[in-house]
C-alpha cells in the first residue's frame, strides 16, 4: 500500500505537471515515488484481460527465427489479417506500430491540408504538420456526446484535404457505423480519409469497415491495444493496392521484426480471446462508469472502447487530481493537451474489477471532503490479506506448508482461516454440524486454532471410478458425476466456492489458500476454480512450492512460469523449495538463474522433515509407499494394511505408524501379505469394486485363510462392510455393480442407501472400556446377525460389531485409533496374543499441536516470513 494519502483538499490550484502521452511508466513512477511495477496505470488503454495465452509460446518458437532477417513483406501476418477481416492480403501493410503508418500517410497523401475531428489523438496533428499540411479542426461537441456529425463535416470539405477520424475516437471512445461512413466517403471522392481503428476490436465485430472499403479511405489498425502488447510494436493499414504501394515506398525496410510478425499472425486467430475481451470489457466499463457517476460529481461520457472520458466540475483541474492520485500510486491521463478539451478533462482505462476498486477507493478519499453528498462507499471493499500455496506438482507439500503458515499467523496474533476451493480426496472429515470436508483443511483449521468449517473446503470431490466422483458442495453430496458432467457443473461449484471465501474473508484477519495439483496443467486452466482462477478472485499473491526431493525443481519453477499467462505470473510472489536435504549454499547459482529467468525470488528453503506427525494431504504418499515404516528393533507387532484402489480415510493408520512397537506394512499384492499379527481393511469409496479387486488379486482368499489361522482382522467403514456376507447397491450409489459377496468373516449384510450418514461420534470400546471419538461417513446401512457389539455410542447405539471370539471386528468409526488409551490397549492386546509382554502405558501421544508448533518453528527459520507478510499486505 502506498505510504502517502492526501484525502480531501482543493483540486483548483495550478499545476506544472505534464503527463504527455499515457503509459510512460518510468516517469510516472518517479513522480509517484514508487517502482513501475507498483504503479497502477490507468493512463494507458490496454486490454484488462492482459495478453492472450499464446503470447509466450509463440515468441518462444519465433526466437529460433531471430537469427534471420524478418520477412520484409510480412506475408504470413498479412495473410492472417486478410483471413480475419475478409479481405485480400494485398490490401494490407504492416508497420512498427500504427503510429509509424500514421506518420507515413500524410507524406504520400498529396494533400495541402488536414481536417482533424477534435478532440483526437495528439499525434494526428504532429504527423500532418511534419508533412507540411495545414491543420484545421472539426469540433466534436460534449453536448452531443462527441458524436461525428457527417453533414457538418461535409461542409468543410473541398477535395484537397486529408481527414482523420477515430473509430472509436481517442479520448472520447465514441464511434460511428461503417455504413454511415461509407455513404459519406463515397459522396466526397476527392477527399482522402484516414480512419484510426486502434480500438475498434472492442466494439461490435459485425460492423466491419475493412470489407467494401471505399478507395479514398485508409484504415489504421493497432494490435497493441486490444491484445495488450504495446511493448511489441505492431500495426496494420488497410487500403486499396495503390495506396498500400505508396505507403510501402516511404517506410523503412524491416521495420516489423520477426517476433512481432509471428505474434501478430497468431493472435489474429484468437477468436475466443477476442469474444471474452469484448464481453468482459463491456461489463467492466459499464460498472466503472456507473460507479464514477453515482459516487462523484463527475461527467462520464458514454463510449465503446476500453476507457472512459471524464470531466470534473467547474473550477477543478484534472492535473491536480492526477498529482494527488499519484500519491496513491495510481496514474490517470490528463487530457488538457487534446484539442478541444480543457483542464477539467481526464481519461481512465478500464482495468480489472479489483484494480477499478482501488481507483474508486482512492477517489473516495480524495474527493470525500469536496462533495460529501455525492460520495458513497465503493461497491468493492479492500481485499482481506491472503496468500495462496500452489505447487509445481501434486504432493509438493502445499497442505503442510499451508498448515504451518496458519500456525505462524496464529502465533503472531492474527485470526486466520484456511481455504481450498476444491479438494479431490478420499480423506474426509465430518464437522460438528454434519458437513463433510477434506482432512487437509481440518488439519489447517487445527493449525489456525479453529473448529473445522465446510466453508474452508466448499467443494470436495471423492473419486469412485477412474473418471467419476461424488461431488460434495458446502458439506453435502449433490450427486455422482463423470468428468464431463462436472466440468459443466463447475460454474456452480465456483460460485459456491466464492461465496464461502467471501464469508471467511469477512470474518478473519487473513486467509491462507491452497491450490490443487499444479497451475501448469494447461488442459484444466480453461475451467480452473482452485488455482490461479481462485487466486485472481481473492486477489491473493501466490507462493509456488516445489519438492526438491524429487529432483528437477528449478526446471519445474521455470517451466511452470513459462506456461502461465501474464496475469498469472504477476500473481506469483516467489518460490519456496520444500523437502531439502543438504547444504543450502549449494543452491545459490540455481536460485540466481531462476530469478534472472523469471523475475521471481526464492522466499524459503524448507528442510526435509522426517516423521512430521501430520496427516498427509491425499493418497499420493500412501500409494507411493512413503508411509511404509521400517521394521522396529526388538519386540513388536506387525499390522498389514490392505491398499485398496479406492482407499479412503487412510489417515486412520497414522497413529499406529507413530507407535514404537508397531510395524505397519502396506500390502498391495498377495506376495507382500506375509503372516502379520493383524490385517486392517481400511475405508473405501467403492466397496463393491474394491471387493472385486481383492478377489482378482487373490487377497480375499488369503485374508480368509489368515483369519482361519488366527490372525486378527479389522475393518473400518468400507473395510467393515467387506467383512460381512453381502454388500448390495441396488440404487448404484457407489458402483454400477448391484451386489457382491463379502469375505463372510462377520454375520453382516450391507445395503447402500441414497442418504449419506455424516456424524461425529463418541463411543465406548466394550472389551476395554476406553472412550474413542471419531466420525462416520458412509452410505452403507448394515444389519447384523450372530455378532456382538464392540463399540457403543454415548446414547447406547451400536457402531461396530465383533465375532464372539473377538478375532474379527469392524466399525464405521473413522479416527478411533487417535485415542491414545484405546490404541495402546489394542496394541498390547496384539502383543499378548503374540505372547509378548504388554507395555501397559501410553507410549506415544498422538498430538497434532506439538507437530504444528514444530512445523511453524521450522518454517520460521527457513522462510522469509517478513517478506511474505509484506506481499500479503499485513
Amino acid at each position: 500500500r502506498p505510504p502517502g494519502h492526501l484525502a480531501g483538499g482543493t483540486l483548483g490550484g495550478a499545476s506544472g505537471m505534464n503527463l504527455g502521452h499515457g503509459g510512460n511508466l518510468d516517469t510516472l513512477a518517479k513522480q509517484a515515488g514508487c517502482s513501475p511495477a507498483e504503479l497502477l496505470d490507468f493512463s494507458a488503454n490496454m486490454n484488462p484481460l492482459g495478453p492472450p495465452a499464446i503470447l509466450r509460446p509463440t515468441i518462444a518458437r519465433a526466437l529460433e527465427q531471430a537469427v534471420h532477417y524478418p520477412d520484409p513483406d510480412a506475408l504470413a501476418l498479412r495473410q492472417a489479417a486478410g483471413e480475419a477481416w475478409g479481405i485480400s492480403p494485398e490490401q494490407i501493410i504492416a508497420g512498427n506500430g500504427s503510429t509509424e503508418l500514421l506518420y507515413a500517410i500524410p507524406r504520400i497523401a498529396h494533400r495541402t491540408r488536414a481536417i482533424l475531428a477534435a478532440p483526437c489523438y495528439i499525434d494526428y496533428r504532429r504527423a500532418c504538420e511534419q508533412a507540411g499540411l495545414a491543420v484545421e479542426l472539426f469540433r466534436l461537441c460534449p453536448e452531443s456526446n462527441f458524436a461525428v456529425n457527417f453533414s457538418t463535416l461535409g461542409e468543410m470539405l473541398r477535395g484537397d484535404e486529408l481527414v482523420i477520424l477515430g473509430r472509436p475516437n481517442n479520448p472520447t471512445g465514441v464511434s460511428f457505423s461503417a455504413e454511415a461512413f461509407r455513404s459519406f466517403a463515397e459522396a466526397h471522392p476527392q477527399s482522402l480519409f484516414v480512419i484510426d481503428e486502434a480500438f475498434v476490436d472492442f466494439t461490435d465485430p459485425g460492423d466491419n469497415l475493412a470489407t467494401d472499403l471505399p478507395e479514398n479511405t485508409i484504415l489504421l489498425r493497432s494490435l497493441t491495444k486490444f491484445y495488450a502488447i504495446p511493448g511489441i510494436r505492431l500495426g496494420l493499414a488497410v487500403a486499396c493496392e495503390s495506396w498500400i504501394h505508396s505507403i510501402r515506398e516511404v517506410l523503412l525496410p524491416w521495420s516489423v521484426g520477426t517476433l512481432a510478425q509471428h505474434l501478430g499472425a497468431a493472435i489474429l486467430q484468437e477468436t475466443d480471446y477476442a469474444h471474452a475481451t469484448r464481453t468482459q470489457t463491456a461489463e467492466l466499463r459499464e460498472t466503472l462508469a456507473t460507479s464514477l457517476r453515482c459516487q462523484f460529481d463527475l461527467t462520464v461520457f458514454d463510449g465503446e472502447a476500453n476507457f472512459l472520458l471524464c470531466r470534473l466540475p467547474q473550477g477543478q483541474r484534472a492535473c491536480k487530481l492526477a498529482e494527488t492520485l499519484l500519491q496513491h500510486w495510481i496514474a490517470i491521463r490528463v487530457c488538457d493537451n487534446y484539442d478541444g478539451l480543457d483542464e477539467r478533462y481526464f481519461r481512465v482505462a478500464v482495468r480489472t474489477e479489483n484494480e477499478n476498486a482501488k481507483l474508486l477507493q482512492a477517489l473516495t478519499e480524495i474527493l470525500s471532503t469536496e462533495q460529501p453528498e455525492k460520495v458513497a462507499r465503493p461497491p468493492f471493499s479492500r481485499r482481506t490479506p491472503s496468500i495462496m500455496w500452489q505447487g509445481c506438482s501434486s504432493n509438493a507439500g502445499k497442505s503442510v506448508l499451508a498448515a504451518g503458515l496458519c500456525r505462524i499467523l496464529l502465533q503472531d496474533g492474527l485470526r486466520v482461516a484456511p481455504f481450498k476451493s476444491q479438494n479431490m480426496s478420499l480423506n474426509s472429515f465430518v464437522t460438528h454440524d454434519g458437513g463433510e470436508m477434506g482432512r487437509a483443511q481440518v488439519t489447517q483449521a487445527r493449525a489456525a486454532g479453529l473448529d473445522p468449517d465446510v466453508r474452508m473446503n466448499p467443494v470436495l470431490l471423492k473419486p469412485n471410478s477412474e473418471t467419476g466422483s461424488q461431488i460434495i458442495v458446502h458439506g453435502k453430496p449433490v450427486g455422482n458425476m463423470q468428468v464431463g458432467e462436472y466440468i459443466r457443473y463447475k460454474p456452480q461449484a465456483f460460485q459456491a466456492a466464492k461465496e464461502s471465501y467471501d464469508a471467511l474473508a469477512a470474518e478473519y484477519d487473513a486467509i491462507v489458500l491452497e491450490g490443487a495439483g499444479s497451475p501448469a496443467e494447461v488442459n484444466l486452466k480453461s475451467h480452473d476454480i482452485v488455482n490461479m482462477g481462485m487466486a485472481r478472485y481473492a486477489a491473493s499473491p501466490v507462493l509456488l512450492a516445489g519438492d526438491i526431493d524429487r529432483g528437477g525443481i528449478f526446471a519445474s519453477f521455470v517451466g511452470t512460469m513459462e506456461v502461465m499467462e501474464p496475469w498469472e505470473r504477476e500473481l506469483v510472489a516467489g518460490f519456496v523449495i520444500n523437502r531439502f536435504r543438504g547444504d543450502a549454499s549449494l543452491l545459490g547459482p540455481a536460485m540466481d538463474y531462476t530469478q534472472n529467468f523469471t523475475g521471481k525470488e526464492t522466499l524459503g528453503i524448507v528442510p526435509y522433515i522426517k516423521t512430521l506427525g501430520l496427516p498427509e494431504e491425499d493418497s499420493v504418499e500412501f500409494k507411493s509407499g512413503a508411509l511404509q515404516t521400517q521394521r522396529p528393533p526388538g519386540d513388536h507387532v506387525e499390522i498389514a494394511v490392505i491398499d485398496l484402489p479406492h482407499i479412503s480415510n487412510f489417515t486412520d493408520i497414522d497413529p499406529l505408524i507413530a507407535e514404537p512397537d508397531v510395524y505397519v506394512h502396506i500390502v498391495r499384492d498377495l506376495q507382500e501379505l506375509g503372516h502379520p499379527d493383524a490385517i486392517l481393511l481400511p475405508g473405501s469409496k467403492n466397496t463393491l469394486s474394491d471387493l472385486a479387486d481383492l478377489t482378482a488379486r487373490g487377497l480375499a482368499e488369503a485374508i480368509v485363510q489368515r483369519a482361519e489361522a488366527g490372525c486378527e482382522i479389522v475393518g473400518i467403514c468400507g473395510g467393515y462392510q467387506m467383512l460381512g456376507r453381502r454388500v448390495s447397491d441396488a440404487s448404484q450409489v457407489e458402483s454400477p455393480q448391484e451386489h457382491a459377496a463379502g469375505l463372510g468373516l462377520l454375520d453382516l449384510r450391507t445395503e447402500m442407501a441414497q442418504e449419506k450418514t455424516l456424524t461425529l461420534t463418541t463411543a465406548i470400546h466394550q472389551p476395554s472400556g476406553c472412550e474413542v471419538r471419531g466420525y462416520e461417513i458412509h452410505h452403507g446401512q448394515s444389519s447384523t446377525g450372530q455378532t456382538q457389539t464392540i463399540f457403543k455410542t454415548n446414547v447406547g447405539q451400536a457402531c461396530g460389531q465383533q465375532r464372539a471370539d473377538g478375532q474379527i471386528w469392524g466399525t464405521y468409526l473413522h479416527g478411533l485409533f487417535d485415542a491414545d488409551e484405546f490404541r495402546r490397549w489394542w496394541i498390547d492386546h496384539l502383543r499378548t496374543r503374540k505372547k509378548l509382554s504388554p507395555l501397559g502405558t501410553v507410549q506415544t501421544q498422538y498430538n497434532l499441536e506439538h507437530a504444528l508448533d514444530r512445523l511453524a518453528d521450522i518454517m520460521r527459520k527457513s522462510m522469509d516470513i517478513p517478506k511474505i507478510y509484506e506481499v500479503m499486505g499485513l
